[in-house]
């Protein structure tokens, strides 16, 4: 017999079960949507240091207007690199364009498939995660299996592990056991089935009227009114 869950949203008056795949789904988007950007980050300031991130971007100003000619970064990214008002500040980028500047302003190797599991440069790790970040954005309906969940997390979690330190790898280790409740949720986790699509857009909403930068990667929104758990 298929195992489930209950999940409850008291703001929604929601009471429903989801599968143990369901619960793949939402644990793999909390790992590569909330702390993956976070170790991208961390790579990213240490090849392009804050402090020198205005004259990067100048000095590399014709390599990105042909990146946007050829639409690899878009017009809300590329109003990031060049504010109408004042200095870009890296803390606003996403994670596609942390990636898209670290494979083009430095010498880091881009790569357009998965990396071999003994190659653990930082440059590979960057790869991991934007492979493993776009399959689940094709995901069409919001589950993943045990098995490849568990093969996908643990290389997922080593490069966060070498990428990030050690604190987003004990942070990785709690997720994959922890309970589940809204204040852990993401807004920006598509939900793919009938399970999540009410939760989650209820709390995109809530993003949007309070004003959240889409740039964002994660929003944390501790409503009273909004809380869900995943408990036996």
């Amino acid at each position: 017999m298929e195992k489930k869950k209950n999940i409850q949203s008291s703001g929604e008056n929601i009471m429903t079960t989801i599968s143990q795949e369901e619960e793949n789904y939402v644990r793999m988007s909390l790992l590569l949507y909330g702390i993956t950007p976070r170790a991208v980050r961390a790579l990213f300031n240490s090849e392009i240091d804050p402090s020198c991130l205005v004259a990067s971007i100048k000095k590399a100003y014709n390599k990105l207007k042909d990146l946007k000619k050829k639409r690899i970064i878009n017009q809300s990214q590329w109003n990031l690199l060049f504010p109408r008002n004042g200095d870009p500040d890296s803390n606003m980028f996403d994670i596609t364009l942390m990636i898209t500047l670290l494979t083009n302003l430095t010498t880091l190797e881009h790569y357009d498939t998965l990396p071999m599991v003994t190659d653990t440069f930082p440059a590979a790790d960057l790869g991991r995660i934007k492979y493993y970040r776009n399959h689940i954005s094709h995901n069409k309906d919001g589950t993943i299996d045990s098995a490849v969940l568990s093969t996908a997390w643990e290389d997922i979690v080593e490069a966060v592990g070498r990428l990030g330190g050690k604190n987003m790898l004990d942070e990785c280790k709690e997720l994959k056991t922890k309970i589940l409740e809204q204040s852990t949720v993401p807004w920006n986790i598509r939900g793919k089935n009938k399970t999540f699509r009410p939760i989650l857009s209820t709390l995109e909403t809530r993003c949007k009227d309070q004003h959240f930068s889409p740039y964002i990667s994660t929003v944390n929104i501790r409503s009273q009114d909004l809380n869900f758990t995943i408990s036996p």
